[in-house]
């Protein structure tokens, strides 16, 4: 391909998920994302809350010094709290509102771009379901648009050794996005490589179904052959570990789809983030020295 992926993309990385011990907005915030911020490969950093005001108030600044993009994923706000945003108890919904509006607070003093969020989980009850994260993402929208960001929600898989989520599938995330975009024009959907072979769809019809509701996207692996796999599930390995889905071969086919889709362009530079995490033993550096040259090794086939 003509160019660098960096001419058709920002390329970021999901912090939380390169440096886990971060995830709960506590740990090694700080230095990890100063190693980040310092790489020039990056223009952009997706952080979750950051429990610390003076600790928050410095990630900001370096962002500010290396001109690197912040988002925010309140993905782990939801999953680590149990928290769902179509939960079938009102009170029980309201939480996960509340705990969301509380993320997009720090999403704001962190200056970040944009906050995204995840579905709950899978429910007999679909069409209700459905109506009621619907109604979750409206008031949330309105609530990230107070304060200048947009709301985006991430595609997750719907079996029981993964994330179980209501959305789901692409078709269903389409759906959704059409019902909120009709208040909210800014709204859209993100997809992620790791999860599609979870999701048991394609790259090319999941982008192609996606359309213009794609607005962010993220690259990364997974494991679902083997339960006993030490990242079985939904848990964002490196690309080409042994007994996972993703390495060059995949990734070179979801760029492509992504370029025939028209969301990679140098006229208009999306986010393209890694979202690899390291396992037992591994080394965070590593790994993410690892997917950029596996990025840049399928950047150069197309």
């Amino acid at each position: 391909m003509n160019g660098s992926i960096q001419d058709y993309a920002r390329v970021g990385i999901v912090h939380f998920m390169a440096y886990p011990a971060c995830a709960g907005g506590e740990g090694p915030i700080l230095e990890s994302i100063e190693r980040i911020a310092n790489d020039p490969y990056f223009d952009v950093i997706e952080l979750t809350r950051v429990k610390d005001d003076a600790q928050r108030s410095a990630v900001r600044s370096i962002a500010e010094q290396a001109k690197v993009d912040l988002y925010f994923g309140a993905q782990p706000i939801l999953l680590g709290g149990g928290l769902d945003l179509n939960h079938a108890d009102s009170s029980e919904r309201q939480k996960a509102i509340d705990a969301v509006k509380a993320g997009i607070d720090q999403a704001f003093a962190l200056g970040c771009k944009g906050v995204a969020v995840l579905s709950g989980k899978v429910s007999a009850d679909k069409e209700a379901a459905t109506q009621r994260l619907v109604n979750s993402l409206r008031e949330l929208a309105a609530y990230a648009r107070s304060k200048g960001m947009p709301l985006v929600m991430e595609t997750f898989d719907q079996v029981p050794f993964g994330k179980n989520c209501l959305i789901g599938p692409n078709a269903d995330a389409v759906a959704v996005s059409k019902e909120v975009r009709k208040e909210f024009p800014d709204f859209g959907i993100m997809l992620d490589l790791s999860h599609l072979p979870l999701q048991y769809e394609e790259s090319a019809p999941a982008i192609k179904l996606a359309g213009e509701h794609l607005v962010h996207a993220h690259i990364g692996n997974c494991a679902m052959d083997d339960a006993s796999h030490p990242a079985y599930g939904d848990n964002h390995p490196r690309f080409g570990a042994p007994g996972t889905c993703n390495d060059v071969k995949e990734l070179t086919e979801y760029l492509r789809a992504l370029l025939d889709n028209g969301y990679l362009s140098t006229t208009n530079r999306r986010v393209l983030s890694f979202e690899v995490k390291p396992m037992a033993g591994e080394d965070s550096e590593a790994i993410i020295a690892g997917s950029k040259r596996t990025l840049d090794q399928a950047w150069r086939i197309l």
